[in-house]
């Protein structure tokens, strides 16, 4: 079955936890030990409902202020498809959570209260989702409930965030009514709601089209280990291994290894289940040349007439993600690009962006915790890489500090430097 990465975004107390729990817990999802536990809790908090929001908040801060910190996972499928959810924070001081935890998803779910309307964080975490190229954005407009499923103001609230998401880069912006609590419209269709004609949230992610998000033209295959089996069997056997993070590959197309540029041709791909016809993002395969050429960790194989940017000057957005550090013109980290480790040194940036406002600050002179903006950096050697708006495997890297071996910043590569 097809897999579906979706996060959730949203301001404190708008219902992302809630959500998710009503997700979970509509579509048979949890088991019933889970299920007594929170009901044990809830009524121990003297809440008059069960507190669904307790499957995801998981740290005891969480618990404690209802509140998310972390970025939280969850696994549930239906007979259509399977699902990977990311529960990621609404606070703006964890800005570099939600990024972390949005960076690979095929939608977001942004939850607006119905009773506040589109406000500062709404916007922000849409325009999140939109530097990150999320293709799927879904505003759900909760606490419908609290609010007598009055169709103006969810008229209203759509009307204000269509006005703001022009600004931004979203293919496909999707609206429901609903109220996560009670579960109107996530998996069963409201009886309160009957102006609404759309589809509920579970059906909607089950339809939604996300195979041509992934970029199926470009081939691009990073190689991450190369395989020589020590047995008398498999003496002869030399494969490089990967995760196809582009393009289709078949047996007998040709093929040029960066950064050498020799070409051979496919002789076969093999997974875990042995043979395939054919690989495509994201397989993790091994691929086998008819020719004896030196691959090694980091080199690309790509098409000969459609190959990526080469080169040591990129420029990216950077969100900053360390406490104890700032990045200032002239630092020197080091950067890893799909399977590629270099080190690099921060030529200059450019401008800090406010991320409430849309604002460029051109007098920045460092980026902070959680602060987003645009860099050119140099690498010690060169990088196969493609914009991020085209591919966003290849054209993503994290910064790492050689020191303490933390990441510290996530960058999304604009065009070459």
């Amino acid at each position: 079955m097809e897999l579906l990465r979706l996060a959730t975004a949203g301001s404190v107390d708008d219902g992302k936890s809630t959500l998710i729990g009503r997700l979970l817990y509509d579509s048979k999802s949890i088991f019933e030990d889970q299920l007594e536990a929170i009901e044990a809790t809830s009524t121990q908090r003297g809440e008059e409902h069960v507190n669904l929001a307790l499957l995801t908040d998981g740290l005891r801060a969480e618990r404690e202020q209802g509140i998310t910190i972390d970025v939280a996972h969850r696994y549930f499928s239906t007979p259509r498809r399977k699902f990977i959810i990311g529960d990621t924070p609404g606070h703006i001081q964890y800005t570099r959570n939600m990024v972390t935890g949005a960076s690979t998803a095929d939608l977001t779910i942004v939850l607006v209260d119905a009773r506040h309307g589109v406000i500062e964080q709404s916007r922000r975490h849409a325009f999140i989702a939109s530097l990150l190229r999320i293709p799927h954005i879904v505003v759900a407009i909760n606490k419908m409930d609290l609010v007598d499923w009055d169709q103006e103001v969810f008229e209203r609230i759509r009307r204000d965030f269509t006005d703001f998401a022009t600004k931004l880069d979203v293919p496909d912006l999707t609206f429901i009514p609903m109220s996560a609590l009670l579960g109107d419209n996530v998996v069963d269709r409201s009886a309160n709601m009957s102006w609404y004609e759309g589809a509920t949230l579970l059906h909607h992610l089950e339809e939604v089209h996300i195979s041509s998000d992934r970029n199926m033209v470009d081939v691009r295959f990073p190689v991450q280990y190369v395989i020589r089996p020590q047995s008398a069997e498999y003496h002869d056997y030399r494969g490089y291994a990967g995760t196809v993070r582009g393009g289709i590959m078949k047996p007998g197309d040709e093929v040029v290894v960066l950064p050498s540029g020799f070409t051979s041709r496919i002789s076969s791909i093999d997974t875990a289940d042995g043979p395939v016809d054919e690989a495509f993002s994201p397989m993790a395969v091994t691929i086998r040349i008819e020719d004896d050429i030196d691959v090694s960790r980091g080199d690309m194989l790509c098409r000969p007439n459609n190959q990526p940017m080469v080169g040591q000057d990129i420029e990216a957005m950077i969100c900053w993600m360390s406490e104890a550090s700032q990045l200032k013109p002239n630092a020197k980290l080091a950067l890893k690009h799909t399977t590629k480790w270099v080190r690099t040194l921060v030529k200059e940036l450019h401008y800090r962006l406010d991320i409430n406002s849309l604002h460029r600050d051109e007098t920045a002179t460092e980026l902070g915790l959680n602060e987003i903006g645009r860099v050119k950096l140099r690498t010690t050697q060169p990088l196969f890489f493609d914009e991020y708006r085209r591919n966003r495997s290849t054209g993503s890297f994290i910064l790492v500090d050689e020191a303490t071996n933390i990441t510290v910043g996530a960058g999304m590569i604009i065009s070459a430097g």
